[in-house]
C-alpha cells in the first residue's frame, strides 16, 4: 500500500516520527472517538447529505448514477454556504518548529470542544494509478454532510477494487493524510477562521471554513506535497493527450481557474483531433520518465460556464452557492450562471468526458504557462530553460471569484508562482522541478495569453488554433523583437509592433514587474540567482 497506517506495535510511538509527530498525533486522534460515524458508501453519504438540514434536494437526476455507486434516480443535491463562496488562503497557517506547540495546544481544545458532536469520518484514494495512490481521510461535524458527500464524489472512495490496486501499489515512507474539518469552530486567535496544515506529517485542521473547496484542495495541496518529496512535479493545471498517426502528444496546461485551462483541457478541437483527457486540474508529472498521473476522477467547476441548457449540465452531482427555482413542469433545478453570488460550484462526473485516463506514460511534449497579460500576443515561445521555469513563477494572470480575498480588486493584475496557490513547501524546489521538465526531458516551453492582446480580445477559437498548429507541428514561430530567448506565432490581427516605442516599454515594464516580484520573494519563496539573472537578461535586451 501506499501510505502507511495500521502499524506494528512495535513501530508506534517516537521512534516513527513521521507518523507520531504531535500535530498530526493530535489530530489522527480525534478519529477514533465515539461520537464518530464511518460513511463507508456512496449511497449512504448520499442519504446524510440528502436529509442534511439546509440541503436543497433538485428534481435534477444524477446520471450514471450506479456506476458511481449510487441509486437509480438519485437526484442532484444543491447547498449553499453563506456570504463567503471561494478560499481564503490569506488565513492558511503551516506548522514549523516556532510554532509546533501552541497550534498542539489549540488542537487538543479543538478536540475537547467536539466531543458532543456527531461527526462523519470517510476515506478516499487520492491518485489513480499503482504508481502513486495515497489514502485520504475526512471528518466533518453533522449539517456539513454535503461536503463530505462531494469530497467522496471528487476523489475515489475505498472500495474493493481500488483497494486492491493500493495494496499492489508503490510504498512510501508517509503516512495517511488526516484532514479534520469544523466549519463551526472559530478559534479565538483566528477569529475568521483558520486552515492549519503540517505538509510533513499529512495532516491539516480546517476550522471556520465551510466551503467545499477549502477541504478538495486541502486534500490535493497534501498530496502534492507528498508527491514533491517523492520525485515529481505537483501540477495545478490540466493535460491532454493528442494521438497522431505518428506520435501521440501531451501537452499540460497552468492557469488559474477562470483563465481558459479547463476550456483547453477539455476541448474535442470541433473533432478534427483524437483527444484523451488526463485532468483539468490536479496531477503530477514524475521526473524520472516524464509521465502522468491524476489525483482525483471527478471534476470541480464552475456554474457560471454551464446554464442548464449546455449538455455538461447533465452530469452534475453536487451543487454549491448557486440560486434555486421552479421551471415550467414544477422541478426544482439550479439556476446556473453566478446570479446569486460569485463562483456557483458543481462537482461533475468523471462521466462528464469519456475520453479520460487516469495515467499518461508519455512524457509531456509542451507546457503552457496561461497568462492574461495584455502586452503578450497570442503565445510566446521560451526557449531557455531557467527562463522558461521563472516564467512559471511569475504567472501573472487575473484572479477569478474561486478566490476570496476580502478588500481586494477582483480585476488587479496578480502574480501566482505556476498557477498553484496551494504549496506547502519552498517555491525554489518547484522551480528545480519545472526547469528540469524543460532541461532535461525536452519538454518546449509556451506563454498563451487568454485575456485581450493589447486592447483586442484573444477568443478560444484563436488559442485553440494556436494549440492545433503547435501540436501538428505547423506553427512557424519567429523571433519575438529583440529578445533572444522568445520567439512568437503570427498570428493575423494580433501582430505586435517592435517599431513602436510605447509598446515595448510596455513590454519592458511588465517584465520589470517579475522582476521586481521575484527579487522582494522572502526565505520561503526565494527563487536561485539563476531566475534572477534569466529574467533580468530579458529586461536588458531593451
Amino acid at each position: 500500500m501506499a501510505t502507511k497506517s495500521n502499524m506494528p506495535i512495535q513501530e508506534i510511538g517516537s521512534k516513527n516520527p513521521v507518523l507520531f509527530s504531535k500535530v498530526r498525533t493530535t489530530i489522527e486522534t480525534m478519529f477514533y472517538r465515539n461520537n464518530v460515524i464511518e460513511v463507508t458508501s456512496m449511497k449512504q453519504a448520499y442519504e446524510l447529505a440528502k436529509n442534511a438540514h439546509g440541503t436543497i434536494i433538485s428534481d435534477l437526476e444524477v446520471a450514471n448514477a450506479t456506476e458511481l455507486g449510487l441509486e437509480e434516480g438519485t437526484k442532484v443535491l444543491i447547498f449553499n454556504d453563506g456570504s463567503i463562496t471561494g478560499r481564503q488562503a490569506r488565513l492558511r497557517r503551516l506548522v514549523d518548529e516556532t510554532n509546533v506547540e501552541s497550534f498542539a495546544s489549540l488542537l487538543r481544545e479543538v478536540e475537547f470542544s467536539s466531543k458532543d458532536k456527531v461527526m462523519y469520518h470517510a476515506q478516499v484514494y487520492v491518485g489513480l494509478d499503482p504508481e502513486f495512490m495515497v489514502k485520504a481521510h475526512l471528518l466533518v461535524p453533522q449539517g456539513y454532510e454535503n461536503n463530505l458527500y462531494s469530497w467522496l464524489m471528487n476523489f475515489q472512495i475505498v472500495n474493493d477494487e481500488y483497494t486492491k490496486m493500493y495494496k499492489n501499489s508503490k510504498v512510501y515512507e508517509e503516512g495517511d493524510i488526516f484532514i479534520y474539518s469544523d466549519p463551526d469552530y472559530y478559534p479565538a486567535q483566528y477569529p475568521e477562521g483558520l486552515a492549519l496544515f503540517d505538509s510533513k506529517h499529512n495532516c491539516a485542521c480546517l476550522l471556520g471554513m465551510r466551503y467545499f473547496g477549502e477541504h478538495k484542495k486541502g486534500t490535493l495541496t497534501l498530496a502534492w506535497s507528498l508527491a514533491a518529496r517523492h520525485g515529481y512535479t505537483a501540477c495545478h493545471g490540466g493535460q491532454k493527450r493528442f494521438e497522431l498517426p505518428n506520435k501521440n502528444k501531451v501537452i499540460s496546461v497552468f492557469g488559474l481557474s477562470g483563465s481558459g485551462k479547463s476550456t483547453i483541457t477539455l476541448s474535442n478541437h470541433g473533432g478534427k483531433l483524437k483527444t484523451t483527457v488526463l485532468h483539468d486540474d490536479a496531477f503530477i508529472i514524475s521526473n524520472t520518465d516524464g509521465s502522468s498521473i491524476c489525483l482525483e476522477q471527478s471534476y470541480f467547476d464552475k456554474t457560471q460556464d454551464y446554464p442548464l441548457t449546455n449538455p455538461q449540465s447533465k452530469y452534475f452531482v453536487t451543487i454549491q452557492n448557486v440560486g434555486a427555482t421552479k421551471d415550467d413542469q414544477g422541478r426544482i433545478v439550479p439556476v446556473n450562471e453566478d446570479i446569486r453570488n460569485g463562483n456557483g460550484r458543481t462537482v461533475k462526473s468523471k462521466f462528464a468526458t469519456s475520453n479520460r485516463e487516469y495515467k499518461f506514460k508519455e512524457k509531456t511534449d509542451a507546457i503552457f504557462w496561461i497568462m492574461k497579460d495584455n502586452t503578450l500576443p497570442p503565445v510566446v515561445k521560451v526557449n531557455s530553460p531557467a527562463l522558461a521555469s521563472v516564467m512559471g513563477a511569475t504567472l501573472a494572470t487575473k484572479r477569478s471569484s474561486a478566490e476570496y480575498i476580502k478588500g481586494e480588486d477582483p480585476n488587479k493584475l496578480v502574480i501566482v508562482p505556476y498557477a498553484n496557490p496551494f504549496r506547502l513547501y519552498e517555491l525554489a524546489k518547484d522551480y528545480e522541478k519545472f526547469k528540469s521538465l524543460f532541461a532535461d526531458m525536452g519538454v518546449n516551453c509556451y506563454i498563451i495569453n487568454t485575456g485581450f492582446f493589447l486592447d483586442k480580445k484573444v477568443t478560444p477559437q484563436v488559442t485553440l488554433g494556436l494549440i492545433e498548429d503547435i501540436v501538428l507541428e505547423r506553427a512557424q514561430f519567429v523571433a519575438f523583437g529583440p529578445f533572444s530567448d522568445l520567439q512568437y506565432l503570427p498570428i493575423a490581427g494580433f501582430e505586435p509592433d517592435f517599431k513602436d516605442q510605447a509598446y515595448l516599454q510596455n513590454v519592458k515594464a511588465r517584465l520589470l514587474d517579475r522582476l521586481a516580484y521575484i527579487s522582494e520573494l522572502d526565505d520561503f519563496n526565494r527563487l536561485p540567482e539563476e531566475a534572477l539573472q534569466a529574467l533580468k537578461k530579458v529586461t536588458e535586451e531593451i
